[in-house]
């Protein structure tokens, strides 16, 4: 359940940007203040020219990531 969190806030930071959210309210700045933190690792990790591209494949690899490895700690643990 953690990891579809992590992936909803990445996901939600994703779909704010495109849709082009105002930066000023606070909603839209506590999401991306949160997808910064849990997409750090993978934010620059491509180098697109277009800044759309670098924003959903940076933060959508970190969703995918962080739903692969928690849903395969869940099923481990389900097993125990």
């Amino acid at each position: 359940m953690i990891a579809d969190v992590m992936a909803v806030i990445l996901g939600l930071w994703i779909l704010m940007y495109l849709l082009d959210a105002n930066r000023a309210n606070d909603l839209v700045r506590f999401v991306h203040d949160a997808a910064n933190w849990l997409a750090a690792w993978s934010r620059d990790l491509f180098t697109f020219d277009e800044e759309w591209a670098r924003v959903v494949f940076g933060y959508g690899l970190a969703a995918v990531v962080y739903l692969f490895i928690g849903h395969a700690i869940a099923g481990r643990l389900r097993r125990h």
